[in-house]
């Protein structure tokens, strides 16, 4: 039996590797809270590494989209009112089903991980997550018409926002893949329960 075939209901994630997954993945989580530019965030990232990584896709979809709701919370409390307010908009689903999505997208990179793929599925993810958030957006701010002029003006309304999206999108699939790629060349047992 390998390391990762565990019999147990949750799927081996109280092995080594799928540790130091989550801890990564909630590390990542957790620096939303730091100060950063407007939407230089690691949720696409997160959500791409922990579908690229979990070997069991129910864990790989769950972790980023619980990591998330984790760091929502930290911010709700820290600041309250808008953060607040975020939990009861339907806004928050759809960054969560985005979220969720995206994971299911770094399906795609299990086995294929490298500097190129990475880097594709990460503006991949970005584009994804800005014409989705931006659609909800438009369907639930009055200020938009529920028109194509009223979703065209929603996206451009997000434009100045994007390229922060794919700058920490960027940034934090570097840091992820790049972090956990070292750590798996210095500590075999990673290699093993991750492949």
């Amino acid at each position: 039996m390998t390391p990762t075939a565990s019999k147990s209901p949750l799927g081996g994630l109280f092995t080594a590797g799928p540790l130091v997954l989550l801890g990564l993945i909630v590390v990542a989580a957790l620096t939303r809270v730091l100060p950063h530019p407007p939407n230089f965030s690691p949720v696409a990232a997160l959500a791409l590494f922990g579908g690229a990584y979990f070997l069991n896709r129910r864990w790989a979809v769950l972790v980023p989209v619980l990591a998330l709701a984790i760091s929502d919370l930290v911010l709700a409390r820290m600041h309250g009112g808008l953060y607040g307010s975020w939990f009861s908009s339907t806004g928050i689903w759809l960054v969560y089903a985005a979220t969720a999505a995206i994971a299911v997208m770094g399906f795609g990179l299990r086995g294929r991980v490298g500097g190129a793929s990475v880097l594709g599925y990460s503006l991949g993810a970005s584009v994804f997550f800005f014409l989705v958030t931006n659609a909800g957006a438009w369907l639930m701010d009055p200020m938009y018409p529920k028109n194509a002029a009223g979703l065209g003006a929603a996206y451009v309304a997000g434009l100045p926002f994007f390229q922060w999206t794919v700058l920490g999108t960027l940034a934090y699939a570097a840091a992820l893949f790049g972090g956990f790629a070292l750590l798996r060349r210095q500590v075999p047992v990673l290699r093993a329960q991750t492949a």
